[in-house]
């Protein structure tokens, strides 16, 4: 059965897509597809940090598009007053400006320098390569991590939890948006955004050794991670 999501644009149906997407990383299934796509197109324009979970699953889908696009086919979702998106707009990473990209074409229809040497040739096919390999370490290098930062109990100063949580800093760590989320009994959780570089942080050794590790563990108790993505 198809998702229905109403006026994506206003302040209750972001609302509402937020709290959807609180325990979810996609709008269906368990990767990026069509469907989230067709939310994605839907909005007018990036929701603003208020709303933690839709600019996490906003950020994460603009990553995908610029980097390789998204094939997933998904269970079909339904954004009233917006039509679906094509399967050929999903699989397709955007593409530069049509007349820019005529303009190259005649330029290479004029030869200005001369045929290239063997010599330029080479050193033009090595630079290339190196930007692809450069590209492409960057491009599977990062991950998108959503994490559950539980405190002691309801007498614990949540503000300089966060304060203790964001004062941990290492090469390839990055903190973003939170928010607090109510568990019950008046105790609330903080529930945090951050961007690793894979190759330098390991998000259980984050856990482990920084903050559930002296002098963090004074404020906190327990962190669990509620999604992981690559991007």
């Amino acid at each position: 059965m198809a998702v229905t999501f109403y006026d994506v644009n206003s302040a209750a149906g972001l609302k509402k897509l937020d709290e959807y997407l609180l325990t979810r990383s996609y709008i269906t299934r368990y990767q990026a597809s069509k469907d989230d796509i067709t939310v994605h197109a839907a909005l007018s324009k990036a929701p603003s940090a208020e709303y933690v979970n839709v600019s996490r699953w906003y950020n994460h889908i603009e990553a995908l598009l610029r980097i390789s696009g998204v094939a997933g086919e998904g269970c079909g979702v339904i954004v009233e007053g917006f039509a679906p998106i094509t399967e050929e707009a999903v699989a397709t990473p955007p593409v530069g400006d049509s007349k820019a990209s005529a303009a190259d074409d005649d330029d290479d229809d004029v030869d200005l320098f001369g045929e290239e040497t063997e010599e330029e040739k080479k050193a033009a096919e090595e630079r290339a390569a190196a930007v692809k390999a450069s590209t492409k370490k960057k491009e599977s290098g990062k991950s998108s991590v959503l994490l559950d930062v539980k405190p002691w109990d309801d007498e614990t100063d949540m503000k300089k939890l966060e304060e203790a949580v964001r004062s941990v800093e290492m090469e390839g760590l990055f903190w973003g948006a939170s928010k607090l989320v109510a568990v019950g009994y008046g105790i609330k959780k903080l529930q945090i955004m951050l961007t690793i570089v894979d190759d330098l942080v390991s998000v259980d050794d984050l856990i482990e050794e920084r903050l559930t590790a002296e002098p963090i563990n004074e404020y906190v108790q327990s962190c669990d991670i509620v999604a992981f993505n690559k991007i």
